[in-house]
């Protein structure tokens, strides 16, 4: 494909979209709404479907609730306003056999857009109206005027001014002036011939115009292999390389294993561990007597005893004269560990170095924003001196003044919550530039392929066993709607009835409500509206509080520590509650507009009952307006398998939320899926570790170190030091 250098995407990258005929100021400032300004955003703005003139639908042919794709004309638009301002456009199009209505509600722009004469792609599920065939908001793809037997239909915003048709021509336009011109260049080839050729996979050149400009869908199929591999691989060996860097250029924290404070801890619990939880340990156990700094995930379900293993992994930093630290997102999860790690410390004493001096008690602190002036300069003096041992908090421990006589071991609770750079503070905290060892923990699991992709330059344990003694959680669904003459539903009224039958047996409940005020846009319960509707009606006499993220810090301590005490029998909140509170006698969750809510986030909320031994129940109550809501409920109810339903909200919800703990960069996925592509994950793991081995540096891949620099958008100084 032509005789001069090979283009790499840095080059692509460099060669601004403005340079393409066809795309003036008006179409480059449109091309920009879209993130598309330059050539490597362009070529690898991928096709989200094809259109194969030679298959497609016709309206006569298709039977209701089936979906279709079927180019259309346009014959006539028009809009009217509905009540409540609310926009209806109409566009009544024909695929030259026969009519059908699209209907669009609060779309105004569709008139403009939906001109008679105009040809159109449009994707949806054909209903009838009145006998007529209809769609509703379907999707609309304009395609011009262009030919060939497959035609490639684009991600686009009608409303930015582009075009699929005018996509695929500045991309076209793009291939003719970099690979498909005799006179031209090809794309650099980062992956080893090797490795292509073990895979039966296409050079890039060859890809990069299957997937756009395809002849057939065996060229698509071929072409999208190569492209998912490229993705997937680059950042396999992108995530293998920074850990290996990791363990070689970080000096670690030296630890010693079987210490007296961690074998008088193993003694003093009054259970057996489970043989997940002692596994876990082990492994742990032997990251910390490396010389090299732990980075280790541990990821577990609901209830399934991800504490205790990381008090142990603290416990083994004190047993070598070193200290640790524990850092949750929110106040109210520091406040709850910090409770349930002292109880569990209860007793322990530390020796001290000089056997002259015996021991002391373990030192535990609590340190948020909350903490008061003189209970900071304690403890801060006792980080600092090392008498505290153990410290427990929030986005406090990472201010400049806290600073540690020596951090050994630092666990981070629900780390997709905090960034990179705060993660990496607290690993700076050492004055003698030793790196502490990192645990980080998850109670929201997410699939082993997903799990190789965003947390890959960590080594995981997996907790997949309950402790015994974890009673089983009952979830129902009650439906919302259906309410006659004010009257509450039949099972919402046996709902508040089990309810206050809990309270009536010493029991506790707990109701979440999505949003804290009344939104129009989204007709969902507000706390502070449901705590005063249900304290003057369903909960009237019940001793009711109220929680979420605008109730002042005192409060919120006070609300807290009043229900763990017993002296509230209902507490109303929002998501604040999500994970860590642990109220053993609260056995009741209620949980308002439930389809509002992702599967991960409703199994955590469910996970705040079922804590003692008494049986606990979570009533969802919905009433899905969408498949993936209804999905999303008939899940919960249908498991209480955490790692199950992270396997199910993948399927629902796609990898982009999962990705969305990545940081953001040129490397996100744009055409692989975690979900269609599982064993392209692993063999893309398989296949950097592979080349990793044979050459570490990547001095014999010049080509693919230049495109990992580029896309980690780093300097080659901050490219050797990071990886």
């Amino acid at each position: 494909m032509g005789s001069l250098e090979p283009l790499s995407l840095r080059a692509l990258f460099e060669i601004d979209v403005g340079q393409l005929r066809g795309v003036g100021p008006k179409k480059r400032s449109a091309l920009a709404r879209l993130e598309l300004e330059n050539l490597t955003d362009l070529l690898t703005h991928y096709p989200r479907r094809y259109l194969d003139r030679t298959r497609q639908a016709a309206i006569a042919d298709l039977t209701e609730g089936e979906e279709a794709t079927i180019v259309v004309e346009v014959l006539r638009t028009e809009s009217r306003r509905l009540r409540g301002n609310r926009v209806l456009v109409t566009s009544m199009v024909t695929d030259g056999q026969s009519r059908m209505t699209l209907t669009f509600f609060n779309q105004g722009w569709r008139e403009r857009q939906l001109r008679a004469g105009l040809e159109a792609i449009v994707f949806g599920k054909l209903e009838s109206f009145r006998g007529r065939p209809q769609m509703t908001n379907p999707v609309v793809d304009l395609v011009g005027n262009q030919t060939g037997k497959i035609i490639p239909v684009y991600p686009q915003s009608e409303k930015a001014g582009v075009t699929s048709s005018d996509l695929a021509n500045f991309i076209g336009e793009a291939l003719r002036r970099t690979i498909t011109n005799p006179d031209a260049r090809s794309l650099v080839d980062p992956i080893p011939e090797q490795t292509r050729r073990r895979r039966g996979l296409v050079d890039r050149s060859t890809a990069m115009v299957g997937i756009h400009l395809p002849e057939d869908h065996e060229q698509i199929s071929d072409a999208r292999r190569r492209l998912v591999f490229d993705e997937l691989f680059r950042m396999q060996v992108a995530l293998v390389r920074r850990k290996r860097l990791l363990e070689t250029t970080q000096r670690g924290v030296a630890h010693r294993s079987g210490g007296p404070l961690m074998a008088a801890f193993a003694a003093s619990l009054p259970f057996a561990l489970t043989a997940a939880q002692g596994r876990a340990i082990a492994e742990i156990t032997a990251d910390l007597t490396q010389p090299a700094p732990m980075h280790r995930l541990l990821q577990g379900d609901v209830g399934s005893g991800k504490t205790l293993v990381a008090v142990a992994a603290m416990l083994t930093a004190v047993d070598g004269d070193h200290q640790a630290a524990l850092m949750a997102p929110t106040e109210v999860l520091a406040e709850q560990h910090s409770i349930g790690i002292r109880d569990l410390l209860q007793g322990l004493d530390v020796p001290e170095p000089s056997s002259l001096l015996g021991s002391r008690p373990l030192s535990v602190e609590l340190l948020t924003s909350r903490t008061s002036g003189p209970d900071r300069k304690r403890i801060l003096g006792g980080l600092s001196s090392g008498l505290t041992d153990v410290v427990i908090g929030t986005h406090a421990l990472l201010q400049e003044r806290v600073q540690f006589h020596s951090l050994g071991t630092v666990v981070i609770d629900e780390q997709h919550r905090f960034g990179v750079e705060q993660r990496a503070a607290l690993r700076n905290k050492n004055l003698d530039g030793t790196v502490p060892d990192v645990l980080v923990m998850t109670a929201t699991p997410i699939p082993r392929t997903a799990a190789m992709t965003v947390y890959g330059d960590l080594d995981v344990s997996v907790l997949d066993e309950l402790p015994p003694g974890r009673t089983s959680i009952a979830t129902q669904h009650v439906e919302a709607a259906g309410t006659l003459d004010g009257q509450v539903p039949l099972e919402l009224e046996h709902m508040w009835s089990e309810l206050r039958e809990a309270v009536a047996s010493g029991r506790q409940a707990y109701v979440v409500c999505p949003l804290i005020d009344e939104s129009e846009k989204l007709e969902v319960a507000s706390a502070e509206e449901t705590f005063e509707r249900l304290t003057a009606r369903e909960l009237h006499g019940l001793r009711v509080g109220l929680l979420h993220g605008r109730v002042s810090a005192d409060d919120r301590d006070t609300v807290m520590r009043t229900f763990r005490r017993g002296e509230l029998d209902v507490l109303i909140s929002t998501t604040v509650i999500e994970v860590g509170v642990d109220v053993p006698n609260a056995t009741v969750m209620v949980v308002l507009d439930a389809d509002r809510f992702g599967i991960a986030q409703l199994h955590q909320l469910r996970g705040r009952v079922g804590r003692g031994a008494d049986a606990s129940v979570c009533w969802l109550v919905a009433s899905p307006t969408t498949p993936d809501g209804e999905a999303r409920i008939n899940a919960i109810v249908d498991s209480d398998d955490g790692f199950a339903l992270a396997e199910i909200d993948l399927e629902l919800r796609g990898e982009g939320t999962i990705l969305g703990e990545r940081q953001k960069g040129r490397n996100d996925l744009k055409l692989a899926s975690l979900r269609r592509d599982r064993e392209v994950v692993v063999d893309a793991r398989r296949a950097a570790v592979e080349l990793l081995d044979a050459d570490p540096d990547l001095s014999e891949h010049l080509a693919l170190a230049e495109e990992l620099r580029f896309f980690s958008d780093e300097s080659d100084e901050e490219f050797l030091l990071k990886g």
